[in-house]
């Protein structure tokens, strides 16, 4: 049975997004995901000139890598997970397990 291993990460520089874990396992897709940005405007004298304004805008990437693994290996990949550090960006880990149910044999007996 295959495993896959999603992580979503998120950052406000693209710097963490080119090479998050230094090393990715040889089964990673990478999937770029849309950014967004946030435009913030503020007078920058409330009394007087009000046609003078400040913009500011915040920008956040998002990547998202699929790692494919057999249920046996999971547990040595999500240890490596966990010992892996990204500062300055925000990851979030979602798991995707296969399972087989068999044919022959009815769900629900009554």
């Amino acid at each position: 049975m295959t495993t896959k291993i999603c992580i979503v990460i998120r950052s406000f520089e693209k710097k963490f997004l080119e090479n998050p874990f230094g090393g990715l396992p040889r089964d990673t897709r990478k999937i770029g995901l849309p950014e967004s940005r946030v435009k913030y405007t503020v007078l920058r004298s409330p009394h007087i000139d009000k046609k003078s304004r400040e913009q500011f805008e915040m920008e956040r990437k998002k990547q998202l890598l699929v790692i494919k693994t057999e249920t046996h290996e999971l547990r040595k990949k999500f240890f490596w997970l966990k010992r892996q550090r990204i500062f300055g960006a925000q990851y979030e880990i979602l798991f995707f397990c296969k399972t087989r149910l068999d044919k022959g044999k009815p769900l629900m007996t009554l």
